[in-house]
Protein backbone atom coordinates (compact mmCIF):
# COMPACT_ATOMS: atom_id res chain seq x y z
CA UNK A 1 0.00 0.00 0.00
CA UNK A 2 1.50 2.74 0.44
CA UNK A 3 0.14 1.36 2.04
CA UNK A 4 -1.84 0.99 3.54
CA UNK A 5 -0.26 2.52 6.74
CA UNK A 6 1.87 4.96 8.36
CA UNK A 7 0.54 7.67 6.84
CA UNK A 8 -1.96 7.48 10.45
CA UNK A 9 1.23 8.36 12.54
CA UNK A 10 2.52 11.29 10.31
CA UNK A 11 1.33 13.67 12.64
CA UNK A 12 2.45 12.12 16.17
CA UNK A 13 6.15 11.25 14.84
CA UNK A 14 6.69 14.81 16.59
CA UNK A 15 6.01 12.72 19.38
CA UNK A 16 7.62 9.69 18.63
CA UNK A 17 10.60 10.95 17.80
CA UNK A 18 11.06 13.52 20.45
CA UNK A 19 10.85 10.43 23.33
CA UNK A 20 13.07 8.13 21.72
CA UNK A 21 15.36 10.21 20.93
CA UNK A 22 15.68 11.60 24.89
CA UNK A 23 15.96 7.76 26.05
CA UNK A 24 18.25 6.71 23.16
CA UNK A 25 20.39 9.60 22.21
CA UNK A 26 19.94 12.32 19.43
CA UNK A 27 21.12 11.61 15.78
CA UNK A 28 24.42 12.63 14.71
CA UNK A 29 25.19 13.42 11.04
CA UNK A 30 26.26 10.38 9.87
CA UNK A 31 26.80 6.69 10.42
CA UNK A 32 29.77 5.09 12.20
CA UNK A 33 30.93 1.74 11.74
CA UNK A 34 33.02 1.65 15.15
CA UNK A 35 29.96 -1.01 16.13
CA UNK A 36 29.00 1.43 19.19
CA UNK A 37 26.17 3.07 17.49
CA UNK A 38 22.73 1.27 15.68
CA UNK A 39 21.03 4.32 13.57
CA UNK A 40 17.67 3.15 13.42
CA UNK A 41 14.48 5.06 11.29
CA UNK A 42 11.18 3.95 12.23
CA UNK A 43 7.79 6.26 11.74
CA UNK A 44 5.90 3.87 14.29
CA UNK A 45 3.59 6.66 17.04
CA UNK A 46 4.64 6.33 20.53
CA UNK A 47 1.30 4.97 21.67
CA UNK A 48 0.62 2.73 19.14
CA UNK A 49 1.32 -1.17 19.56
CA UNK A 50 4.37 -1.22 17.51
CA UNK A 51 6.01 1.96 19.10
CA UNK A 52 5.11 0.35 22.55
CA UNK A 53 7.09 -2.71 21.48
CA UNK A 54 10.24 -1.15 19.59
CA UNK A 55 10.83 1.16 22.36
CA UNK A 56 11.08 -1.59 24.83
CA UNK A 57 13.06 -3.37 22.28
CA UNK A 58 15.59 -0.72 22.48
CA UNK A 59 15.69 -1.32 26.08
CA UNK A 60 16.36 -4.53 25.61
CA UNK A 61 18.83 -4.26 23.02
CA UNK A 62 21.18 -1.60 24.96
CA UNK A 63 20.53 -3.86 27.96
CA UNK A 64 22.39 -6.70 25.99
CA UNK A 65 24.58 -4.79 24.17
CA UNK A 66 26.64 -2.70 26.90
CA UNK A 67 28.72 0.39 25.47
CA UNK A 68 26.17 0.49 22.61
CA UNK A 69 23.75 3.26 21.56
CA UNK A 70 20.75 3.15 19.54
CA UNK A 71 20.17 6.66 17.98
CA UNK A 72 16.21 6.94 16.80
CA UNK A 73 16.27 9.52 13.76
CA UNK A 74 12.68 11.54 13.78
CA UNK A 75 11.23 10.47 10.20
CA UNK A 76 7.96 10.63 8.55
CA UNK A 77 6.31 8.13 6.18
CA UNK A 78 6.43 10.64 3.29
CA UNK A 79 10.42 11.26 4.14
CA UNK A 80 11.19 7.59 3.78
CA UNK A 81 9.09 6.62 1.14
CA UNK A 82 10.33 9.68 -1.01
CA UNK A 83 13.74 10.01 -0.09
CA UNK A 84 14.76 6.52 0.35
CA UNK A 85 16.18 5.50 -2.78
CA UNK A 86 18.54 8.76 -2.46
CA UNK A 87 19.64 8.10 1.22
CA UNK A 88 19.83 4.47 1.09
CA UNK A 89 22.56 5.00 -2.06
CA UNK A 90 24.53 7.32 0.49
CA UNK A 91 26.98 6.94 3.04
CA UNK A 92 23.86 8.62 5.16
CA UNK A 93 22.09 5.68 5.27
CA UNK A 94 20.82 4.40 8.66
CA UNK A 95 21.81 0.63 9.66
CA UNK A 96 18.34 -0.44 10.33
CA UNK A 97 14.73 0.96 8.95
CA UNK A 98 11.55 0.53 8.93
CA UNK A 99 10.14 0.16 4.94
CA UNK A 100 6.91 -0.28 3.50
CA UNK A 101 6.03 -3.60 1.83
CA UNK A 102 5.39 -4.79 -1.83
CA UNK A 103 6.87 -4.39 -5.29
CA UNK A 104 6.61 -0.62 -5.91
CA UNK A 105 8.36 0.08 -2.52
CA UNK A 106 10.52 -3.05 -0.65
CA UNK A 107 10.44 -4.86 -4.05
CA UNK A 108 11.86 -1.89 -6.11
CA UNK A 109 14.27 -1.07 -3.03
CA UNK A 110 15.80 -4.45 -3.51
CA UNK A 111 15.79 -4.59 -7.90
CA UNK A 112 17.59 -1.58 -7.40
CA UNK A 113 20.70 -3.05 -5.13
CA UNK A 114 20.01 -0.77 -2.03
CA UNK A 115 19.01 -3.63 0.58
CA UNK A 116 21.22 -6.09 1.95
CA UNK A 117 20.18 -9.81 1.13
CA UNK A 118 18.95 -11.23 4.63
CA UNK A 119 18.44 -14.79 3.49
CA UNK A 120 21.54 -16.38 5.55
CA UNK A 121 19.86 -14.12 9.18
CA UNK A 122 16.60 -15.64 8.45
CA UNK A 123 17.89 -18.97 8.36
CA UNK A 124 20.44 -18.79 10.83
CA UNK A 125 18.50 -17.18 13.57
CA UNK A 126 14.92 -19.22 13.03
CA UNK A 127 13.00 -15.82 11.62
CA UNK A 128 12.16 -18.03 8.66
CA UNK A 129 10.44 -20.86 10.71
CA UNK A 130 8.21 -17.90 13.06
CA UNK A 131 6.72 -16.11 9.82
CA UNK A 132 4.06 -18.07 8.23
CA UNK A 133 3.61 -18.41 4.31
CA UNK A 134 0.86 -15.72 4.16
CA UNK A 135 2.97 -13.05 6.03
CA UNK A 136 6.36 -14.73 4.37
CA UNK A 137 4.79 -13.21 0.95
CA UNK A 138 5.67 -9.86 1.24
CA UNK A 139 9.84 -10.76 2.83
CA UNK A 140 10.94 -12.35 -0.41
CA UNK A 141 11.44 -10.56 -3.99
CA UNK A 142 12.65 -11.78 -6.80
CA UNK A 143 15.48 -10.36 -9.61
CA UNK A 144 12.64 -8.62 -10.79
CA UNK A 145 11.71 -6.92 -7.30
CA UNK A 146 8.16 -9.26 -7.40
CA UNK A 147 7.29 -10.20 -4.08
CA UNK A 148 6.55 -14.00 -2.93
CA UNK A 149 9.83 -15.94 -3.79
CA UNK A 150 13.78 -15.19 -4.19
CA UNK A 151 15.68 -13.74 -0.98
CA UNK A 152 14.70 -12.34 2.20
CA UNK A 153 14.52 -8.60 1.60
CA UNK A 154 12.90 -7.97 4.51
CA UNK A 155 11.64 -8.93 8.10
CA UNK A 156 8.39 -7.88 9.73
CA UNK A 157 7.75 -8.96 13.10
CA UNK A 158 3.76 -8.19 13.70
CA UNK A 159 0.99 -8.65 10.75
CA UNK A 160 -1.80 -6.15 9.47
CA UNK A 161 -5.24 -6.28 8.76
CA UNK A 162 -8.05 -4.65 7.58
CA UNK A 163 -11.49 -4.57 9.77
CA UNK A 164 -15.03 -2.74 10.42
CA UNK A 165 -14.13 -0.51 13.68
CA UNK A 166 -17.35 0.34 14.98
CA UNK A 167 -19.26 2.86 17.65
CA UNK A 168 -20.88 0.46 20.30
CA UNK A 169 -22.72 3.37 21.65
CA UNK A 170 -23.62 5.44 18.80
CA UNK A 171 -25.29 1.56 17.30
CA UNK A 172 -27.24 1.04 20.62
CA UNK A 173 -28.05 4.92 20.18
CA UNK A 174 -29.68 4.64 17.26
CA UNK A 175 -31.01 0.82 18.28
CA UNK A 176 -28.51 -1.07 15.44
CA UNK A 177 -27.21 -4.46 16.04
CA UNK A 178 -23.81 -5.01 14.37
CA UNK A 179 -24.12 -6.42 11.17
CA UNK A 180 -23.46 -9.86 10.80
CA UNK A 181 -24.04 -9.66 6.33
CA UNK A 182 -23.20 -6.89 3.77
CA UNK A 183 -27.19 -6.59 3.88
CA UNK A 184 -27.06 -5.75 7.49
CA UNK A 185 -24.07 -3.51 7.24
CA UNK A 186 -25.91 -1.40 4.39
CA UNK A 187 -28.88 -1.06 6.06
CA UNK A 188 -27.19 0.09 8.98
CA UNK A 189 -25.56 3.02 6.91
CA UNK A 190 -29.35 3.88 5.78
CA UNK A 191 -30.44 3.83 9.45
CA UNK A 192 -27.82 6.64 9.78
CA UNK A 193 -28.17 8.71 6.96
CA UNK A 194 -32.12 8.76 7.69
CA UNK A 195 -30.71 9.91 10.86
CA UNK A 196 -28.85 12.50 9.60
CA UNK A 197 -25.16 10.78 10.71
CA UNK A 198 -22.80 10.08 7.82
CA UNK A 199 -21.62 6.62 8.88
CA UNK A 200 -18.47 6.40 7.22
CA UNK A 201 -15.89 8.13 7.68
CA UNK A 202 -13.41 8.55 5.25
CA UNK A 203 -9.77 9.84 3.65
CA UNK A 204 -10.27 10.84 -0.01
CA UNK A 205 -6.94 12.53 -0.06
CA UNK A 206 -4.78 9.75 0.88
CA UNK A 207 -5.41 5.61 1.50
CA UNK A 208 -9.03 5.07 3.51
CA UNK A 209 -10.76 5.57 0.45
CA UNK A 210 -9.09 3.82 -2.69
CA UNK A 211 -9.56 0.56 0.52
CA UNK A 212 -12.92 0.49 0.90
CA UNK A 213 -13.02 0.48 -3.01
CA UNK A 214 -10.20 -2.44 -3.15
CA UNK A 215 -12.41 -4.01 -0.17
CA UNK A 216 -15.74 -4.38 -2.40
CA UNK A 217 -14.06 -5.38 -4.95
CA UNK A 218 -12.82 -8.48 -2.96
CA UNK A 219 -15.73 -9.34 -1.54
CA UNK A 220 -16.83 -10.39 -5.37
CA UNK A 221 -12.80 -12.11 -5.73
CA UNK A 222 -10.54 -14.96 -5.51
CA UNK A 223 -7.45 -15.64 -4.70
CA UNK A 224 -6.50 -16.34 -8.10
CA UNK A 225 -8.13 -12.97 -8.83
CA UNK A 226 -5.74 -11.27 -5.95
CA UNK A 227 -2.82 -13.20 -7.85
CA UNK A 228 -3.33 -11.97 -11.05
CA UNK A 229 -3.45 -8.20 -9.59
CA UNK A 230 -0.40 -8.56 -7.10
CA UNK A 231 1.35 -11.20 -8.47
CA UNK A 232 0.91 -10.89 -12.01
CA UNK A 233 -0.27 -14.58 -12.34
CA UNK A 234 -2.28 -13.69 -15.37
CA UNK A 235 -4.02 -10.47 -16.97
CA UNK A 236 -5.58 -8.18 -14.64
CA UNK A 237 -8.65 -6.71 -16.46
CA UNK A 238 -10.44 -3.24 -14.77
CA UNK A 239 -13.75 -3.80 -16.59
CA UNK A 240 -14.46 -7.01 -15.04
CA UNK A 241 -17.13 -7.98 -12.56
CA UNK A 242 -15.04 -7.57 -9.41
CA UNK A 243 -13.66 -4.08 -10.21
CA UNK A 244 -17.06 -3.19 -12.12
CA UNK A 245 -19.01 -3.67 -9.07
CA UNK A 246 -16.13 -1.62 -6.72
CA UNK A 247 -16.25 1.17 -8.29
CA UNK A 248 -20.18 1.51 -9.17
CA UNK A 249 -21.14 0.40 -5.44
CA UNK A 250 -18.70 3.34 -4.43
CA UNK A 251 -20.01 6.18 -6.27
CA UNK A 252 -23.51 5.09 -5.26
CA UNK A 253 -22.51 5.32 -1.51
CA UNK A 254 -21.62 8.54 -2.24
CA UNK A 255 -24.98 9.31 -3.78
CA UNK A 256 -26.50 7.96 -0.81
CA UNK A 257 -24.83 9.48 1.69
CA UNK A 258 -22.91 6.92 3.13
CA UNK A 259 -19.44 8.54 2.38
CA UNK A 260 -19.10 12.26 2.56
CA UNK A 261 -18.45 14.41 -0.77
CA UNK A 262 -16.65 17.10 2.29
CA UNK A 263 -13.99 14.01 2.56
CA UNK A 264 -12.28 14.53 -0.51
CA UNK A 265 -9.38 16.14 1.12
CA UNK A 266 -9.59 14.25 4.26
CA UNK A 267 -6.65 12.93 5.26
CA UNK A 268 -6.49 9.72 7.51
CA UNK A 269 -5.58 11.12 10.40
CA UNK A 270 -8.85 13.27 10.32
CA UNK A 271 -10.69 10.15 9.77
CA UNK A 272 -9.49 7.92 12.25
CA UNK A 273 -9.95 11.36 14.90
CA UNK A 274 -13.68 11.34 13.44
CA UNK A 275 -14.09 8.04 14.77
CA UNK A 276 -12.00 8.76 18.12
CA UNK A 277 -14.12 11.53 19.09
CA UNK A 278 -17.41 9.54 18.29
CA UNK A 279 -18.61 11.80 15.14
CA UNK A 280 -18.14 8.63 12.27
CA UNK A 281 -19.89 5.64 13.92
CA UNK A 282 -17.61 3.36 11.11
CA UNK A 283 -14.17 3.30 9.89
CA UNK A 284 -13.08 0.50 7.74
CA UNK A 285 -9.27 0.44 8.40
CA UNK A 286 -6.67 -1.53 9.69
CA UNK A 287 -5.15 -3.10 12.75
CA UNK A 288 -2.49 -0.24 12.84
CA UNK A 289 -4.98 1.78 14.76
CA UNK A 290 -6.37 -0.45 16.92
CA UNK A 291 -3.55 0.36 20.03
CA UNK A 292 -4.50 3.96 19.71
CA UNK A 293 -8.05 3.73 20.10
CA UNK A 294 -7.64 1.40 23.00
CA UNK A 295 -5.78 4.53 24.64
CA UNK A 296 -7.91 7.58 23.12
CA UNK A 297 -11.73 6.28 22.60
CA UNK A 298 -13.83 7.43 25.34
CA UNK A 299 -16.67 5.14 24.17
CA UNK A 300 -17.96 0.86 23.85
CA UNK A 301 -16.38 0.07 20.17
CA UNK A 302 -15.68 -3.11 18.37
CA UNK A 303 -14.56 -4.60 15.39
CA UNK A 304 -16.41 -7.35 13.02
CA UNK A 305 -14.57 -8.58 9.69
CA UNK A 306 -16.28 -7.22 6.59
CA UNK A 307 -18.97 -9.87 5.83
CA UNK A 308 -19.74 -11.90 3.35
CA UNK A 309 -16.16 -11.57 2.10
CA UNK A 310 -13.62 -14.35 2.53
CA UNK A 311 -10.65 -11.94 1.20
CA UNK A 312 -9.43 -8.41 2.95
CA UNK A 313 -6.60 -5.90 2.73
CA UNK A 314 -3.77 -7.02 5.23
CA UNK A 315 -0.19 -8.59 4.99
CA UNK A 316 2.64 -8.78 7.40
CA UNK A 317 3.48 -5.77 8.48
CA UNK A 318 6.13 -3.21 6.99
CA UNK A 319 9.44 -4.37 7.04
CA UNK A 320 12.65 -4.29 8.81
CA UNK A 321 15.33 -3.70 6.06
CA UNK A 322 18.95 -3.15 6.29
CA UNK A 323 20.41 -1.01 4.06
CA UNK A 324 23.64 -2.00 1.69
CA UNK A 325 25.02 0.42 2.66
CA UNK A 326 24.23 0.02 6.43
CA UNK A 327 27.90 0.49 8.17
CA UNK A 328 26.55 -1.75 11.47
CA UNK A 329 24.60 -4.70 9.95
CA UNK A 330 25.53 -7.29 12.95
CA UNK A 331 23.72 -4.64 15.35
CA UNK A 332 20.84 -4.48 12.89
CA UNK A 333 20.34 -7.96 12.86
CA UNK A 334 21.02 -8.70 16.61
CA UNK A 335 17.72 -5.57 17.15
CA UNK A 336 15.38 -7.55 14.45
CA UNK A 337 16.42 -10.59 16.62
CA UNK A 338 15.31 -9.16 19.35
CA UNK A 339 12.19 -7.33 18.11
CA UNK A 340 11.19 -11.60 17.09
CA UNK A 341 11.92 -12.59 20.90
CA UNK A 342 8.74 -13.68 22.85
CA UNK A 343 8.91 -10.66 25.11
CA UNK A 344 8.33 -8.48 22.52
CA UNK A 345 6.01 -10.27 20.69
CA UNK A 346 3.88 -11.10 23.81
CA UNK A 347 4.19 -7.15 24.64
CA UNK A 348 3.60 -6.35 20.70
CA UNK A 349 0.62 -8.70 21.05
CA UNK A 350 -1.27 -7.26 24.59
CA UNK A 351 -0.80 -3.54 23.23
CA UNK A 352 -2.89 -4.20 20.25
CA UNK A 353 -0.67 -5.24 17.68
CA UNK A 354 -0.99 -8.43 15.93
CA UNK A 355 2.76 -10.77 16.50
CA UNK A 356 3.76 -12.96 14.33
CA UNK A 357 5.20 -15.05 17.16
CA UNK A 358 3.35 -14.60 20.20
CA UNK A 359 2.21 -17.04 23.23
CA UNK A 360 -1.32 -16.59 22.33
CA UNK A 361 -1.53 -17.68 26.06
CA UNK A 362 0.30 -14.42 26.93
CA UNK A 363 -2.09 -11.99 25.32
CA UNK A 364 -4.50 -11.71 27.87
CA UNK A 365 -6.23 -8.10 26.90
CA UNK A 366 -10.05 -9.17 25.76
CA UNK A 367 -9.49 -6.89 22.69
CA UNK A 368 -6.49 -7.96 21.60
CA UNK A 369 -7.16 -11.54 22.19
CA UNK A 370 -10.43 -10.35 19.83
CA UNK A 371 -7.53 -9.05 17.43
CA UNK A 372 -5.48 -11.61 16.68
CA UNK A 373 -8.18 -14.57 16.91
CA UNK A 374 -9.87 -12.51 13.70
CA UNK A 375 -6.29 -12.45 11.67
CA UNK A 376 -6.07 -16.07 12.53
CA UNK A 377 -9.76 -16.51 11.06
CA UNK A 378 -8.08 -15.28 7.55
CA UNK A 379 -4.84 -16.74 8.22
CA UNK A 380 -6.67 -20.55 7.85
CA UNK A 381 -8.69 -19.17 5.38
CA UNK A 382 -5.97 -17.62 2.96
CA UNK A 383 -7.91 -14.00 3.49
CA UNK A 384 -5.31 -11.37 3.10
CA UNK A 385 -5.26 -9.98 -0.18
CA UNK A 386 -2.59 -7.50 0.26
CA UNK A 387 -3.32 -3.60 -0.80
CA UNK A 388 -4.48 -1.98 -3.98
CA UNK A 389 -1.37 0.04 -4.24
CA UNK A 390 1.24 -1.92 -4.30
CA UNK A 391 1.61 -3.86 -8.16
CA UNK A 392 3.25 -0.91 -9.74
CA UNK A 393 5.31 2.08 -8.71
CA UNK A 394 3.28 5.22 -8.54
CA UNK A 395 0.33 3.24 -8.49
CA UNK A 396 -0.96 4.86 -5.21
CA UNK A 397 -1.39 8.96 -6.45
CA UNK A 398 -3.22 7.52 -9.26
CA UNK A 399 -5.75 5.77 -6.65
CA UNK A 400 -6.04 8.67 -4.52
CA UNK A 401 -6.52 11.29 -7.27
CA UNK A 402 -8.87 8.78 -9.41
CA UNK A 403 -10.78 7.97 -6.01
CA UNK A 404 -11.30 11.36 -5.60
CA UNK A 405 -13.07 12.03 -8.58
CA UNK A 406 -15.80 9.19 -7.77
CA UNK A 407 -16.28 11.25 -4.48
CA UNK A 408 -16.76 14.43 -5.74
CA UNK A 409 -18.67 12.83 -8.91
CA UNK A 410 -16.13 14.72 -11.59
CA UNK A 411 -15.15 11.04 -13.26
CA UNK A 412 -17.88 8.21 -13.37
CA UNK A 413 -17.14 4.35 -12.88
CA UNK A 414 -16.03 3.68 -16.47
CA UNK A 415 -13.14 6.64 -16.21
CA UNK A 416 -12.38 5.34 -12.98
CA UNK A 417 -11.70 1.88 -14.46
CA UNK A 418 -10.17 3.04 -17.84
CA UNK A 419 -7.43 5.26 -15.93
CA UNK A 420 -6.52 2.38 -13.62
CA UNK A 421 -6.42 0.16 -16.69
CA UNK A 422 -3.81 2.59 -17.91
CA UNK A 423 -1.53 3.12 -14.97
CA UNK A 424 -1.54 -0.63 -14.22
CA UNK A 425 -0.39 -1.73 -18.11
CA UNK A 426 2.47 1.01 -18.08
CA UNK A 427 3.87 -0.51 -14.61
CA UNK A 428 3.59 -3.52 -14.93
CA UNK A 429 5.66 -6.26 -16.37
CA UNK A 430 4.53 -7.46 -19.97
CA UNK A 431 2.83 -10.95 -20.07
Amino acid sequence: MLTARRRVVASAVILAGSLLTTSCGGSDDGGSSDGKTLRLWHYEAPNSAMGIAWNEAIKEFEATHPGVKVKYEEKSFEQIQKTAPMVLNSSDAPDLMEYNKGNATAGLLSKQGLLTDLSTEATKRGWDKKIGAGVRTTSVYDANGVMGSGKWYGVPNYAEYTMVFYNKDLFAKYRIAEPKTFAELTAAMDTFVKKGVTPLANAGAEYIAQQYLYQLALSKADRSWVDSYELYKGRTDFHDQAWTYAAETFADWVKKGYIGKNSTSTKAEEAGVSFIQGKAPILFSGSWWYGRFQDEAKFDWGTFLWPDSNLTLGSGGNLWVVPKNAKNKDLAYDFIDITMSKKIQDLLGNKGGVPVAADANAVTDPKAKSLIANFNTLSRRDGLAFYPDWPVPGFYDVLVSETQKLITGSGKPDDYLDALQEAYDKGAPKQ
